[in-house]
């Protein structure tokens, strides 16, 4: 099932869209045997779940030269970076990431997508993990799995902005550029720590809940969490301008939540939201060597610039650039971050800067 806050957030940034027809894909599953989380707590078999375009090239040493890792956010998956407004900017010929140029490898994080997640049969008897368990799943995924050692840049939305400078900071040279996208590297609190709180409690102290043994899907936990989550990822000069009545805005809301509770597990939703349990990156970002473009939207509910963290922060960073998107009619909130015409002119210049720069 696909988890809540994937589904909303792409619902505020446009209907959903074929993938495009002109970008051959292949799929796959790597098995990690007897996966160790954080916790202490093991898995006999992690599967991670991924999705590819392009082919790797390498250099005499064997050693890959043009891999490209995307990450996605929180209830997302890898596919989601197929869809129009991504890949149509990116992906194609003479594109920034032309996929007759680079490798581009789109995994399926833990817990989310065809990966191992609670739904698979274990419930809440799953691992809890967090963003490390994560990020090291997807190293093994690289370096064990498709045999990648070097990615020529690192890409995260999100959560997977968040997983980016966690990658930064933990594999310091496996990465000659990023480029976080709608995150800030700090401990998550204030407004976006109640909210993540907010939806874990409804479902947890909702009885049709059953301690995650459910035999049908905590419905009042699901509304509650949809509305949360339709906040969260909204955009208020394109909701006001795209639901301008009250019945326009009314219908919207039944949508969501009609959508969602069709489609929604919420074992994998309570896990999906308290990931985000162990991020704190903040102590380390000097660790992370690679130039850094962190773009962040000004109408982004979840990581508001009102606070200055981003701009605080990005000093810290050894080479880092931190660009604000101003609010316009193509914003889309939180979900800017997928709309890639909106930033695409900084990602191409930054690629020609690092490749420039003999990285």
């Amino acid at each position: 099932m696909r988890s809540l806050l994937g589904f909303l957030l792409l619902a505020v940034a446009a209907p959903v869209c074929a993938e495009p027809a002109a970008l051959p894909t292949q799929e796959g599953d790597y098995v990690v045997r007897d996966f160790r989380f954080s916790s202490g707590a093991t898995l006999p078999e992690l599967r991670l779940h991924y999705t590819t375009l392009g082919r790797p090239v390498r250099d005499a040493a064997g050693h890959v030269t043009n891999a490209v890792l995307v990450l996605h956010g929180t209830g997302g998956d890898g596919h989601q970076f197929l869809r129009p407004q991504f890949a149509g900017e990116l992906f194609g010929p003479g594109q920034p990431l032309d996929v007759a140029k680079y490798y581009v490898i789109l995994p399926d994080g833990i817990g989310h997508g065809k990966s191992s997640k609670p739904s698979d049969g274990l419930h809440a008897r799953f691992p809890e993990y967090g963003y490390a368990d994560m990020v090291a799943a997807q190293h093994l995924l690289l370096t064990q799995g498709l045999g990648v050692d070097r990615l020529r840049l690192l890409m995260g939305t999100s959560m997977g902005c968040m997983h980016a400078f966690v990658w930064g900071e933990t594999y310091p040279d496996f990465m000659d550029a990023m480029v976080p996208l709608a995150c800030l590297p700090v401990q998550i609190a204030g407004r976006n720590r109640m909210w993540r709180r907010m939806v874990i409690d409804a479902i947890r102290d909702d009885p049709a809940w059953a301690g995650g043994e459910y035999h049908s899907e905590p419905r009042e936990a699901l509304r509650t969490a949809s509305d949360l989550l339709v906040i969260a990822g909204s955009a208020p000069l394109y909701f006001q301008s795209a639901y301008p009545t009250r019945e326009a805005a009314d219908q919207r809301v039944a949508e969501s939540t009609r959508a969602s509770l069709a489609t929604l597990d919420a074992n994998d939703l309570l896990y999906q939201v308290g990931a985000s349990h162990d991020y704190d990156p903040a102590a380390r970002l000097g660790d992370i060597r690679a130039p850094v473009l962190w773009i962040n939207s000004a109408d982004d509910f979840i990581n508001p610039p009102e606070l200055g963290i981003a701009e605080a922060q990005v000093k810290r960073l050894a080479h880092g650039r931190f660009v604000l998107l101003p609010v316009s009619e193509r914003t889309r909130g939180h979900g800017s971050h997928t709309w890639a015409a909106l930033w695409k002119s900084e990602l191409t210049a930054f690629l020609h800067e690092t490749e420039r720069a003999g990285r």
